[in-house]
């Protein structure tokens, strides 16, 4: 994603936060780094220690009173002490104005100043919700995300291996689909992604042999949904007689997305599979799972049980003498 900016940041909020540039905005670049928005009253009266550097500054109602009570001397002085936490951006909320000489510091300082009529409460509460959403992780996949069953299954594999072809199908029974082709995939959590489709290709998937198609308009608004959290990777294979497939269920494999570990499961396609029920299957167990029941550990118990009982069945037998 591109890197956050002061004048990115006041072109998307520009209408939003009804913002106006008091101080405006130098010439060069100025990036912004830290995702958390401080308001600086102790800085204000000569207590800066420990304060984290680089963040947005926000000047409420009090910062705008007690500058008020100051001389125009001392109003510089507390200013400049704020400018020594290095802000990328300064706002004045309620739609306050700088005092007289106060603007010079800040030009100077090569500091930009925006003043929005929202109290500081709710302004710094809109500012943080934009600063989280542009610094969370983020990434692109080649894929297909489908909601099944209420599981986000995110299909993978080479072009052409069928999965937009493997989603209408699904969409068919009743599923919804999320994203084709290109998945918008951001990190919301220390364990939780969140997928979601390009703007550009919306709800369309790409059928070969036919071309796009508008999933919304042929199937209706219960066949999509806007967003949805990944939980299995299904990778899509044509099938290797070569490769050892899992088969017994016990060996647990992840595909690491932003740091997140996902399950992975691989499936082999050959002519007359059902890979349609097969992903509404993976869905249904991976729910399982979720619950506490793992259908391969307790077939594994199952069986481990019955050959321990045999075995003392067997031993029994052997040392009867009848």
């Amino acid at each position: 994603m591109p890197e956050l900016t002061v004048k990115r940041l006041h072109d998307e909020l520009q209408e939003i936060l009804d913002l106006e540039f008091l101080v405006p905005c130098p010439e060069q670049a100025r990036p912004i780094h830290a995702r958390d928005v401080h308001r600086p009253g102790m800085a204000l009266m000569g207590f800066a220690e420990s304060f984290m550097t680089e963040r947005i500054q926000v000047f409420g109602e009090s910062e705008n009173a007690f500058l008020a009570t100051l001389a125009p001397d001392a109003q510089q002085t507390a200013v400049r002490r704020v400018l020594g936490l290095n802000p990328p951006v300064v706002f004045l909320a309620r739609g306050k104005e700088l005092p007289l000489g106060v603007d010079r510091i800040f030009a100077d300082c090569s500091v930009p100043v925006m003043r929005s009529p929202l109290t500081a409460v709710d302004l710094i509460s809109r500012l943080t919700r934009h600063l989280e959403a542009a610094f969370t992780p983020y990434t692109e996949k080649h894929g297909t995300l489908v909601d099944v069953y209420g599981v986000g299954l995110l299909f993978t594999g080479r072009s052409g291996i069928g999965k937009s072809e493997c989603a209408l199908d699904l969409i068919e029974r009743g599923h919804r689909l999320v994203a084709d082709d290109i998945v918008e995939i951001t990190r919301t959590a220390e364990d939780v992604l969140i997928g979601r489709y390009r703007e550009v290709l919306r709800h369309h998937l790409e059928i070969r042999g036919i071309g796009p198609i508008d999933v919304q308009s042929i199937f209706g608004i219960r066949a999509i949904r806007m967003q949805k959290r990944i939980e299995v990777v299904v990778e899509l294979q044509e099938w290797d007689d070569s490769f050892d497939y899992e088969r017994v269920g016990m060996d647990k494999h992840n595909r690491d997305i932003l740091g997140v570990g996902i399950p992975h499961v691989v499936v082999p396609l050959f002519p007359g599979k059902n890979i349609t029920v097969i992903a509404e299957v993976i869905a249904l167990n991976f729910m399982l799972k979720i619950y506490g029941y793992d259908a391969a550990q307790v077939l594994n118990d199952r069986i481990l049980a019955t050959m321990n009982s045999s075995n003392r069945l067997r031993n029994y037998l052997q040392q009867d003498p009848e």
